[in-house]
């Protein structure tokens, strides 16, 4: 059938069929955006809720950190065997193994914690799942010096909330 034809069609159906038509293709129009604007919300909040929860978890391991109470910093982390964290040339795996670097470095004694501060947060989510984190680090000891680097964080989403799966730091020269 040709487009004539068709207008013909349509010009000649009742009225009240005119009308059907109309509406049912206003109706499929509203379903079709409601259903884009459904999918498309839980995917901006998931991003939106992923960095506030994300920087949250970092700002209480700042928090925890200045307080002196590894136990909470640690927190943040992954209790996992299969977290890895690099620093400088020293690989660590598992939450364990980074919790003793963190006391061998800044909490046995002849150590300071000092005062952390973190800074340039970027976040930037892979999916609703898990995230990049990119930042920098800047200690204030008590002997004046201020240590500070960049460091890159994974983030996963787990039941229990977001954590630290890979931490790669590096000390600036």
């Amino acid at each position: 059938m040709t487009l004539s034809k068709w207008k013909w069609f349509n010009n000649s159906m009742p009225q009240s069929l005119n009308n059907l038509n109309s509406r049912f293709h206003r109706m499929t129009a509203a379903v079709a955006i409601a259903v884009c604007v459904v999918a498309y919300i839980p995917r901006m909040s998931a991003g939106g809720d992923g960095k506030a929860a994300i920087e949250h978890v970092l700002r209480a391991q700042q928090a925890a950190w200045n307080r002196h109470d590894l136990d909470v910093f640690m927190a943040g982390y992954w209790n996992s065997p299969d977290l890895t964290f690099f620093s400088g040339s020293k690989e660590n795996h598992g939450w364990h193994q980074t919790l003793d670097h963190y006391r061998a470095a800044y909490a046995s004694p002849g150590h300071d914690m000092g005062k952390l501060e973190f800074s340039n947060l970027r976040i930037e989510m892979l999916g609703r799942e898990a995230a990049f984190v990119r930042g920098e680090y800047h200690l204030t000891m008590p002997d004046g010096k201020t240590p500070h680097g960049l460091f890159t964080l994974i983030f996963r989403r787990f039941q229990d909330g977001w954590k630290v799966v890979h931490d790669h730091t590096s000390a600036a020269e």
